[in-house]
């Protein structure tokens, strides 16, 4: 791949275009550098202080994201559409997470959570295409056969777009170090490639491994 589209890839941990959007998604791994102001805005806009509970001052924040940039276990990721950065993902390796404290967890699990940023982005059916994105591009690492997710039990919004997705509801608990009642959710790779994305008829078409 050559030319300037190359060089926007390159950007990129994983991109691919979504038919049922007509949208390239991209995911590129956050940093303090690009991102701070952005997520500091983000994080402290109505809709998402209620399940992140990181609405911190400024310095505060920087403090918290570098320390979420330095943690082996756990990858923050910027979504975009079509370029335009609009979400914020973390990937984690659930068995060293303190999810791993409520249910069996295996070493190859992965874990995401997720928000979307701008306003202007709620209520448009894009958080479907892009949850398909992220859980695509975990279970690129072959060993790992689960993704879960812990969601805030109240969000039932985004609790439908997991469901959506191919997670399963498992049950609900109290999250003691996160400080919320959590639902479990666990999305098994053979459900999600045979009934999320091969049963698709909107799946991806289109995928660019930029930093395999």
């Amino acid at each position: 791949m050559t030319g300037p589209d190359a060089t926007i890839a390159r950007d990129y941990e994983y991109q691919t275009y979504a038919r049922d959007i007509d949208r390239t998604i991209s995911l590129r791994q956050a940093s303090v550098e690009r991102d701070l102001g952005r997520l500091h805005q983000w994080l402290g806009s109505d809709h998402v202080k209620p399940y992140w509970q990181l609405d911190e001052p400024l310095p505060t924040f920087s403090e918290t994201l570098r320390e979420k940039l330095a943690d082996d276990h756990l990858t923050p990721y910027i979504g975009c559409l079509d370029h335009v950065p609009m979400s914020y993902w973390e990937c984690y390796w659930a068995a060293d997470d303190a999810v791993a404290n409520y249910y069996d967890a295996d070493p190859t699990d992965q874990g995401v959570h997720l928000l979307i940023g701008p306003e202007e982005y709620l209520g448009h059916g894009y958080a479907l295409p892009l949850m398909r994105a992220v859980v695509a591009m975990q279970f690129r690492h072959p060993e790992t056969d689960r993704v879960i997710a812990e969601p805030d039990a109240r969000n039932e919004r985004v609790i439908h777009v997991f469901e959506q997705c191919g997670f399963e509801p498992r049950e609900t608990f109290y999250f003691d170090e996160e400080d919320k009642e959590a639902l479990l959710m666990v999305c098994n790779r053979d459900r999600f490639e045979s009934d999320i994305l091969a049963d698709n008829s909107a799946a991806p078409t289109q995928e660019v491994r930029a930093n395999d």
